[in-house]
């Protein structure tokens, strides 16, 4: 079993940055592909970036790219999401997920391709 716990939310104004965190419980974090999804109000989960277990690869949503960067540190078990140049509309519970790939390119963009999901942790942008 995995336990996900995100910190680093907050409220910030527009084009400020954020820093999240995603500590993960277990000693095969480094076999785990990791995700960040995010909530809005009255809209569904969607995806904002992943990265695989080694941390070659990462993906991004249209609407992070080129100001969000995914990263991780398995030796710390934590994953990041460097947030910058925030918007109004990136206000939303964000999330981070996981499950086992060891080894695997492959990256997942669909909440139900993930088993273990973190509480989540608000972010709120100001205009």
């Amino acid at each position: 079993q995995v336990q996900l716990v995100e910190s680093g939310g907050g409220l910030v104004q527009t084009g400020g940055s954020l820093r999240l965190s995603c500590a993960a419980s277990g000693p095969t974090f480094s076999t785990y592909v990791m995700g960040w999804f995010r909530q809005a109000p009255g809209k569904e989960r969607e995806f904002v970036a992943a990265i695989n277990w080694s941390g070659e690869r990462t993906d991004y949503a249209d609407s992070a790219k080129g100001r969000f960067t995914i990263s991780r540190d398995n030796a710390r078990n934590t994953g990041y999401l460097q947030m910058n140049s925030l918007k109004p509309e990136d206000t939303a519970v964000y999330y981070c997920a996981t499950r086992r790939a060891p080894f695997s390119p492959v990256l997942f963009v669909t909440t139900y391709e993930y088993n273990y999901w973190g509480q989540g942790t608000q972010v709120t942008v100001s205009s």
